[in-house]
């Protein structure tokens, strides 16, 4: 069996009220009985219950975060910076991945209710009346990180999803391209869904670029999701010259199917990506990105969420973090001999 406080204290030849003194570090214990009590830890192999000193506490040190899709690269790549920014103020993440499950989201909701968190962290907008009012009766500190829910009494870290889409257009126009796919997501997601279609469509009509509805395909952010919607644009009796996806995942995906297909990437097709995610520099060619300042996007969201937690301090708007182009080599000068 596991050896309890009481077998500690009963070792030390000290009461639990000291021994729990100790282990939660507390001045008010002499040295010399300090030193009974660590031996005695060390003797039993005693390892104090998370559950039990929170409770003595009145403090888990957890923070709840929960993840859309946790085999995305852009939500692995924040998630580990938010990691390191808890574990730098000694706080445990639970993780929960809801695979875009609404149902999940109010489950894993509860459950951190439960466990006591100290405050939750949301990388989906997809919150429908039942989860906000949920929240708000949990009276927990909430924050969204990389997105905006509709509504705005919810604070989000976030970059200007529509400046950036629009940027990235505007810079294969630049390149001399007109005809540029549009590899969209889930068009009821407002930051990365509408938010970046739009400043796709307002980048090519500020432009006097005509848009081609047949150049547009919408997907689920996924690498398979650009592969397939890829394969429909090479289908149409013009391709397009360039393509804007709307996450590095579908832009790994429209790659692999330009390349399967018998082009090349960037001398047939332009190829860009939108997050700057660990993928870009994986690719070959090396992947043209918009890209989100990703760990520092991480670190933001939980020094923000800390100081709600810790101190009460609720930010009165979004935090928005820059964007910025890096381009690569997946993305060349239209030749005009074409």
């Amino acid at each position: 069996m596991q050896p309890k406080i009481k077998d500690v204290a009963r070792l030390a030849g000290v009461s639990v009220t000291t021994v729990s003194r100790v282990l939660n570090g507390e001045k008010y214990v002499k040295d010399d009985l300090k030193q009974k009590v660590t031996l005695a830890i060390q003797e039993l192999g005693y390892a104090p219950s998370h559950i039990a000193r929170s409770l003595v506490r009145n403090k888990t040190n957890l923070i709840g975060v929960i993840v859309p899709d946790i085999t995305s690269s852009f939500y692995a790549t924040i998630l580990s910076s938010i990691e390191e920014a808890a574990s730098e103020n000694d706080y445990n993440l639970l993780v929960c991945n809801i695979s875009e499950n609404i149902d999940k989201e109010h489950k894993y909701l509860n459950v951190f209710q439960e466990m006591r968190v100290e405050g939750i962290i949301i990388m989906h907008e997809k919150i429908n009346e039942d989860i906000r009012n949920l929240i708000q009766k949990m009276k927990i500190p909430v924050i969204f990180s990389s997105v905006k829910p509709m509504g705005q009494e919810f604070v989000s870290v976030i970059v200007d999803d529509y400046k950036a889409a629009y940027d990235a257009t505007a810079y294969l126009i630049g390149l001399g391209h007109e005809a540029i796919g549009f590899l969209g997501g889930d068009m009821r997601d407002i930051t990365s869904g509408q938010n970046r279609y739009s400043g796709y469509r307002n980048a090519l009509t500020d432009s006097g670029i005509k848009i081609i509805h047949e150049h547009i395909r919408f997907g689920d952010y996924k690498v398979k999701s650009g592969y397939e919607q890829m394969k429909e644009l090479l289908r149409v009796k013009q391709p397009p010259t360039a393509v804007f996806a709307v996450s590095d995942d579908m832009a790994v995906g429209a790659m692999n199917c330009i390349r399967d297909n018998g082009l090349r990437v960037p001398e047939d097709i332009s190829v860009m990506g939108f997050d700057g995610s660990q993928l870009t520099e994986l690719t070959r060619p090396t992947l043209t990105s918009m890209e989100q300042p990703i760990h520092e996007m991480g670190k933001v969201t939980m020094k923000v969420l800390l100081g709600q937690v810790e101190n009460g301090d609720v930010p009165t708007s979004d935090i928005i973090l820059e964007h910025r182009l890096v381009a690569r080599e997946s993305c060349k000068a239209r030749s005009t001999s074409t």
